[in-house]
C-alpha cells in the first residue's frame, strides 16, 4: 500500500502560484510530480471560504488560520474525550476527583 504524501503549506502556496500564472494543469503536475485532482483540489480549497466552528472564522495569515482550526478541533476532541470519561466514571460507580477533569 502506498503511504500517502504530505505536503507543506509553503509547496502548495507555490504550486498555486504557478498555477495562477496560467501554466497547464496537466504540465504543472508532471513537473511538481503530483496529481492533478491534488492541484484542482488545492485550488478549491484556496478559493472557498473557511468557516470554523462557533461561527468564528480565523483570521490572518494563512499558515496562522491553519494552526488555529487545527487547535480548535483538537480543542473540541478532547472536550469530548473528557465528557465520555466523566460519563464512564458515574456508570462506573467512581469519583471524578476534583481538579482533575474540568
Amino acid at each position: 500500500m502506498k503511504s500517502r504524501q504530505r505536503y507543506t503549506p509553503e509547496f502548495k502556496t507555490q504550486a498555486l502560484d504557478l498555477l495562477a500564472t496560467g501554466k497547464p494543469v496537466q504540465e504543472l503536475a508532471g513537473e511538481l510530480r503530483v496529481s492533478r485532482n491534488l492541484l484542482y483540489s488545492w485550488r478549491a480549497d484556496s478559493q472557498s471560504p473557511q468557516f470554523g466552528s462557533g461561527g468564528s472564522s480565523a483570521s490572518g495569515g494563512r499558515p496562522e488560520a491553519d494552526e488555529l482550526r487545527a487547535l480548535r478541533r483538537e480543542n473540541a476532541r478532547l472536550q469530548v474525550e473528557n465528557d465520555i470519561l466523566k460519563k464512564a466514571a458515574v456508570i462506573l460507580g467512581t469519583r471524578v476527583q476534583p481538579g482533575s477533569a474540568k
